[in-house]
């Protein structure tokens, strides 16, 4: 039954108060207004008091004006239909496609129960070397990229929109700027991603509520496909741009501040998103990749600070590169023990000697006589970077294993690299330069065997 109220006691911003009863929260509700009716969702209940946050904002609402309650929260037509879609934080078409009517769904479900939830094992091909080699993304995960405003992070997200091995591709944009909105939507439909995609994009221009909606939306909808038995990848960005809208809410609601004025429940709000993450047994799985934006480069930020509590790794983002140090998948080592035997060595010896490239580079820039070890390891640093970091680099897993082999024969001999004998039988490249070089060093060693030595 739908309950009409006529008394408006309180409009502060966008947000109103109406004494009512039997209401619950997260309740939509329509307010008939002189500008026409607005949709409205219940944020905040004490006792007989009623807070609604009005989605287009409250301006032309008088305290006269008819609120309408609906009875249910807010909710999205579940079918294949969605795919290739475009919705906005309220579960409208932004595409001028026509509305979906059937098969509703509440968006505010809870997480899945423990129990049903399977161990992570499989992992996720991005076709990006510094993902897939050296910090795998794996099924039913839930990790973050940490950056600063300028990255090329949405650029990141659409590339593994395009190239990631799953079945759909649910993409939530939370406050994008019009152009950022046009790239990701652009590039799917270019490339014909956009077929297996669901977009539901909040803009800056958009209301605040709407923005806060954009995560619930797009989970729902992955959550109902993994249920269908589909591997899903969920992309959100910028969840900062999420916790600001809910720092906005909390300030007009004259909540007591936390940390930088951020509420309270902060976490909590992150948590009942992240772990939606989650592998259905007999059915599909949900993985999690956001964006966080980190003010100032600063890790401390509340934001980031909660985030990296809840996920399960993060990668960072700086000077439009993975950085290979700063990231970490907690969940690699279930995944890149079974790839390929080479795989945990190999890892493990590059990023050590890039750790040396680094120091060399310091040395370098303090004027330093570059050794001969220290010029193999700027050429090694250089390849590095150019042929494994770039993240326009495009090249399946086993493919980056070959190519982290070969950049390594370019540059040292074998016993230089300090991975296993029988890994270097294996895998290094017949007729490589320090092949040849170590062959020539080996004969050396054997010519000069029983030969008197000189005193």
């Amino acid at each position: 039954m739908k309950r009409i109220y006529n008394k408006i006691i309180n409009i502060s911003g966008n947000v109103i108060a109406v004494s009512a009863r039997g209401v619950k929260y997260g309740e939509l509700a329509f307010i008939s207004s002189a500008h026409g009716i607005s949709l409205a969702e219940v944020i905040r209940i004490e006792g007989e008091l009623v807070y609604l946050q009005v989605f287009v904002g409250s301006s032309g609402v008088s305290t006269e004006d008819e609120v309408r309650f609906l009875g249910r929260q807010m909710q999205i037509s579940i079918s294949e239909n969605l795919l290739g879609r475009i919705f906005n934080g309220s579960g409208r078409s932004r595409d001028g496609g026509p509305m979906l009517t059937q098969n509703f769904i509440d968006i505010n479900g809870p997480s899945a129960n423990p129990v049903k939830r399977l161990m992570p094992s499989n992992m996720i091909h991005t076709g990006l070397p510094l993902i897939d080699v050296f910090n795998s993304l794996v099924e039913s995960q839930k990790i973050s990229i940490f950056t600063s405003s300028g990255e090329p992070y949405n650029e990141l997200l659409a590339r593994i929109a395009l190239q990631s091995k799953v079945d759909v591709i649910v993409l939530g944009g939370m406050g994008l700027r019009y152009d950022d909105y046009l790239l990701l939507k652009n590039t799917l439909e270019s490339e014909g991603a956009l077929c297996r995609s669901f977009l539901c994009i909040h803009t800056a221009a958009d209301p605040v509520v709407e923005c806060i909606m954009v995560p619930d939306l797009s989970l729902a909808v992955a959550e109902n496909f993994a249920l269908q038995g589909k591997k899903v990848l969920v992309l959100l960005t910028d969840m900062k741009n999420f916790c600001d809208a809910i720092k906005e809410i909390a300030i007009i609601m004259e909540q007591v501040p936390s940390n930088r004025g951020y509420p309270g429940d902060l976490y909590s709000q992150l948590a009942s998103r992240y772990e939606k993450a989650v592998s259905f047994e007999g059915a599909g799985s949900v993985t999690i990749l956001t964006v966080t934006t980190m003010p100032g480069n600063d890790v401390t930020h509340p934001v980031p600070d909660n985030t990296g509590y809840i996920t399960e790794g993060q990668y960072y983002l700086n000077k439009g590169r993975i950085e290979p140090f700063g990231s970490l998948s907690r969940l690699k080592q279930f995944v890149n023990k079974k790839t390929r035997d080479d795989h945990r060595p190999l890892m493990d010896a590059m990023i050590q000697l890039y750790a040396f490239y680094q120091e060399t580079l310091e040395k370098k820039s303090m004027g330093f006589k570059m050794s001969p070890w220290d010029n193999k390891l700027l050429k090694y640093g250089t390849l590095f970077e150019e042929q494994l970091m770039e993240l326009t680099v495009n090249i399946q897993l086993e493919d980056a294993l070959n190519t982290g082999w070969r950049i390594l024969s370019d540059c040292f001999v074998p016993e230089e690299t300090g991975i296993r004998t029988e890994l270097i039988k294996k895998f290094w490249p017949k007729g490589s330069i320090s092949d040849e070089k170590n062959q020539t060093h080996q004969n050396r060693i054997k010519e000069t065997e029983g030969q008197p030595q000189a005193i």
